[in-house]
Formats: structure tokens, C-alpha cells, sequence
């Protein structure tokens, strides 16, 4: 399990170490250490590459951006969950389920 976000890598980690997910993940790919953001797929493969897999190997991506997580997700080849919070009223993101926060995304991946 991995994390996939935009943004500069110390800011990211701080919320990754405060929130305690640094012990729960096994990787992080951060668009301001790797110089690709999503929705490109390289972010994705490298987050793929840190967990010992391929994107050809398949997974999840989990995101609340019908662009950068759900497009950039599916350009990746990986199934998605977008967690619709009703910010993007007009987004159509394709995505393989929608949910309205992480408690019910995480039912899907467990078949719960």
C-alpha cells in the first residue's frame, strides 16, 4: 500500500508521520521529490516500484480528485474509488465505485 500525492515531500510527509499512516503504508511517492504529478502515470509506478510491484501487476487507487487520483488511476491501469465530497458538481471521473468518505472505500477493497 502506498501513498500517491501532489505536493512538496517535506509537507507531505509531516501529514503522513502526524497521521500515523508512515507505519501503516509501505511506500509514498511525493510529485514534489519526483518531479511528476498525477495525474501522470510515472508517479503512480514509482509509488508501484517502492511496494516491490508493477502497475501490469493491478491495484486500487483510492483519491477525492476526479482528475489526478480517478483519470490518472485508470491511465495507470488500476481500479478506482473515488471519494465524492460534492466539491466537483459537474465531474463525470468514470470512476469503478463511488463513495462518500474512506470508511466505506475501504468495505469495498475488504469486501465488507
Amino acid at each position: 500500500m502506498a501513498v500517491v500525492t501532489n505536493g512538496t515531500a517535506d509537507n507531505q510527509l509531516e501529514k503522513i508521520r502526524h497521521t500515523g499512516l508512515a507505519e501503516a503504508v509501505d511506500a509514498w511517492a511525493f510529485s514534489g521529490a519526483e518531479g511528476v504529478r498525477k495525474p501522470a502515470v510515472g508517479l503512480f509506478a514509482i509509488a508501484a516500484q517502492r511496494c516491490g510491484v508493477t502497475l501490469a501487476d493491478g491495484g486500487w487507487v483510492i483519491g477525492d480528485n476526479p482528475v489526478a487520483d480517478i483519470a490518472g488511476g485508470r491511465a495507470a491501469g488500476l481500479k478506482t474509488i473515488w471519494i465524492d465530497r460534492g466539491t466537483w458538481s459537474d465531474a463525470e471521473p468514470g470512476a469503478d465505485h463511488v463513495v462518500s468518505d474512506v470508511v466505506d472505500a475501504m468495505g469495498i477493497l475488504f469486501g465488507r
